[in-house]
């Protein structure tokens, strides 16, 4: 309880203040400096300078919302790893959607060696947090490249729209993996699970149709949980990985190659 005090204390007192020293009248205001934008794009920069090998081992982490100490431990953790390429946070970066909980996560995981990429979470959702987050990582729903990998973030985060029947884009999703000419191996990432209570049950089938029917599809990643997973969910060989929260000090490896993954399950 003290310590949930504290962090409201800290949230109010960074959101009258803006890195430019101006008084803020609203805690959900969004004012980032130019090096705190377009982190995802910048980050898909950093990683497509990597050597590219057939093997890609990286990180699967999550849910940092107020585990600000939890979440340095991490850091100190994961820069101890040997052949990290990159760093997927898989969700509710903050927990209000305010945009000093991005600020202050984002000034945690800049001190990783590593770049760091993210999906967007329910809690990310919450008040201006989406204005918030497309300003900080960009777009809601992205993919990018790297060797014969292809990773795609996908919002889905049903409850935040009122299964309005359109979070997930299916659609968007389909043509993302339609769009492999190359068979690249592909990775979905996103925060809520389909077999989530969250997760629109009226597009939950198709979701796992769209993946378990792409042969390029072996496992796909998520977070909320806040406990470790491994299930073939819908017994269609697809396999389905939650990573814990990082206020459980966990996280997951992640080394995947043609025809082939591993995951190996960190606590610290």
């Amino acid at each position: 309880m003290i310590r949930f005090v504290k962090y409201l204390v800290l949230v109010i007192a960074g959101s009258l203040v803006s890195c430019e020293g101006l008084f803020l009248f609203n805690p959900n205001q969004v004012v980032f400096s130019d090096d705190e934008k377009d982190l995802n794009r910048k980050s898909v920069e950093r990683i497509r300078m990597l050597p590219v090998t057939d093997t890609v081992r990286f990180i699967l982490m999550g849910d940092t919302q107020r585990f600000y100490d939890e979440s340095e431990d991490f850091v100190k953790s994961a820069n101890g790893q040997e052949d990290i390429a990159f760093v997927l946070h898989a969700g509710d970066i903050s927990d209000f959607g305010l945009s000093q909980e991005f600020k202050w996560v984002n000034q945690i995981m800049k001190k990783l060696k590593y770049p760091y990429l993210t999906v967007i979470g329910n809690h990310d959702l919450l008040a201006n947090g989406p204005i918030a987050y497309q300003r900080m990582y960009g777009n809601l729903n992205y993919s990018f490249e790297f060797g014969n990998h292809k990773f795609i973030f996908v919002d889905t985060n049903s409850r935040e729209y009122a299964f309005n029947g359109k979070v997930p884009d299916l659609q968007w999703l389909k043509s993302e993996l339609d769009n492999n000419s190359s068979n690249k191996n592909a990775i979905v990432i996103g925060h809520m699970a389909p077999f989530h209570g969250d997760f629109d049950k009226n597009l939950e089938s198709r979701y796992a149709e769209i993946l378990s029917s792409d042969p390029n599809v072996n496992f796909t990643l998520y977070g909320h949980q806040h406990s470790f997973s491994d299930s073939i969910y819908y017994n269609d060989g697809v396999h389905y990985h939650v990573t814990t929260t990082v206020g459980a000090r966990g996280y997951m490896i992640v080394t995947s190659w043609n025809g082939g993954h591993k995951v190996e399950r960190v606590t610290y």
